[in-house]
């Protein structure tokens, strides 16, 4: 039963639809796997296990009576803390939401449970997904299962440190400005933001409106580009979703490089570790050995993208997070003092050193004198980024460029300094503020053993392609790695 764990989401989808593995068994090695290895790294912050097995036990009666929900039923999956699902405590890791129990389904697990998926909530994030590092968590640090005195990256960590330690095939994060795509290259996984408006967001917590995008984890391939069927489309409860054409999985199939126009950075203009420099030469000399055309972009706006992120997300989070009053739901403290006092007591005591941070920096950029200066600034950047990657699109079929400058840090190396780690994300702010669709590749690993991604962008709404070229990189093998059975 050990062995169950190390399948990949393919061979698991394979064997409990030719009928030689039960979701019982498949769930019960995975809940010993998280009973085994989750105390070192702290993915989960609540297991139920009654409740999973429940889910597990009623697919398989389905499987036996022949009333399969679809060929993904028993199928294990983890759910960021930040997505509602009916009866579940949704707290964002926040004290502020310690104790919420969410009275409805967001619109993405609604989806996966017509599907028959198997629900394991709830993965650890960095407080409201504000973080890169998981470290922001109320409750607790995630670690990485490479090594667990580093980070696994945020602020979906505990969703991509549950995929690479094997507790389970594939999860669900949210991605703001990088928190899929960040910890998926430093977990050695694959993680997909897809472009904005594909995938519903009702249900998933506001921390940021017009960047976020909830998106797939997988320790294959195939994961993702299933999970990219099944919770794409529009959605009623959501006016942001695209009146686009639905996308099947059936549309990806592996690219041929040959004659493919490949949009590159200049290395030197970007302050990459060793190690993820040449992994990206060595891929972008492998790529033009098999034909494809190497295209130099002007990436001089990048430099912009980490300001004009945080100005325009702590802003939306300023607004967001206001409902959190100590009022209608969350965190209360009794005050005998002023209605005003309850305001400030509550959320005092609620919110976390980072995400007080942004709502500070939000408000002030949106208070009277100081918003066109700051916010209405960076709204004009933001129009600009997204008509760069118009044009690089008329030029190139796909850009290819690290993930992350670095491979995992340690655990509280970055914490003093939150500018250091807002410079985490600068390769992936600028997709979200263009609202295209990216995605992280396992690239290998350093020196040390630690994973490197290569993150792959394409037009909007063009993930059929994205995930061809993704599918067929993952076959180099250059950008193999192998998950951690062991963690130190």
């Amino acid at each position: 039963m050990k062995e169950l764990i190390y399948l990949t989401y393919s061979e698991i989808k394979n064997k409990l639809n030719d009928g030689s593995l039960s979701s019982e068994d498949l769930v019960t090695a995975y809940l010993q796997r998280i009973n085994s290895v989750d105390s070192k790294l702290k993915a989960f912050l609540e297991i139920n296990q009654e409740k999973i097995l429940k889910q597990a036990k009623e697919s398989d009666v389905r499987r036996k009576s022949g009333k399969l929900l679809s060929e993904f039923d028993g199928i294990p999956i983890g759910i960021k803390d930040n997505i509602c699902i009916t009866g579940e405590i949704t707290s964002c890791s926040s004290k502020i939401l310690e104790n919420f129990v969410s009275p409805y389904d967001a619109t993405v697990i609604t989806k996966l449970k017509e599907k028959g998926f198997v629900l394991f909530p709830r993965l650890n994030m960095d407080e409201f997904a504000m973080g890169s590092s998981t470290e922001n968590s109320a409750f607790q640090t995630s670690k990485n299962p490479f090594d667990s005195e580093r980070i696994p990256g945020g602020s979906s960590g505990g969703s991509a440190a549950a995929v690479a330690a094997s507790m389970l095939p594939v999860s669900l994060g949210s991605d703001t400005g990088g928190s899929i795509r960040q910890p998926a290259s430093l977990c050695g996984i694959w993680g997909l933001k897809p472009t904005y408006g594909r995938v519903s967001r009702f249900g998933l917590i506001a921390y940021a409106s017009s960047l976020d995008q909830i998106g797939p984890f997988s320790n294959d391939m195939q994961g993702i580009i299933d999970l990219m069927e099944i919770l794409s489309g529009i959605d009623s409860k959501d006016q942001t979703t695209a009146k686009v054409e639905h996308f099947e999985s059936k549309s990806v199939s592996d690219i041929d490089w040959k004659g493919k126009k490949i949009g590159i950075m200049k290395t030197e203009d970007f302050n990459f570790s060793p190690d993820v420099n040449v992994r990206y030469l060595e891929i972008l000399k492998s790529l033009e050995a098999k034909g494809a055309q190497l295209v130099p972009l002007d990436f001089s706006l990048l430099k912009y993208a980490i300001p004009v992120y945080y100005l325009i997300a702590t802003a939306e989070c300023s607004s967001n997070l206001s409902r959190f009053d100590g009022i209608r739901y969350g965190l209360r403290k009794e005050t005998s003092g002023k209605l005003d006092d309850l305001y400030s007591e509550s959320r005092s005591a609620g919110f976390g050193k980072e995400v007080k941070r942004r709502i500070l920096l939000g408000t002030f950029s949106l208070s009277s004198g100081y918003y066109d200066a700051y916010y209405g600034k960076a709204q004009k950047a933001r129009v600009l980024i997204r008509k760069q990657y118009a044009e690089f699109f008329k030029s190139v079929d796909v850009i290819l460029q690290p993930t992350s400058p670095t491979t995992a840090f340690k655990v509280g190396e970055k914490t003093k300094d939150p500018i250091q780690m807002y410079q985490a994300d600068i390769l992936t702010t600028s997709v979200n503020l263009a609202g295209v669709p990216a995605i992280s590749c396992p690239a290998g690993v350093d020196q040390n053993g630690l994973p490197i991604g290569i993150q792959l962008t394409t037009s909007h709404f063009d993930e059929s392609k994205l995930l061809g070229f993704a599918k067929s990189l993952s076959n180099i093998d250059l950008c193999k790695v192998s998950l951690p059975k062991e963690i130190k």
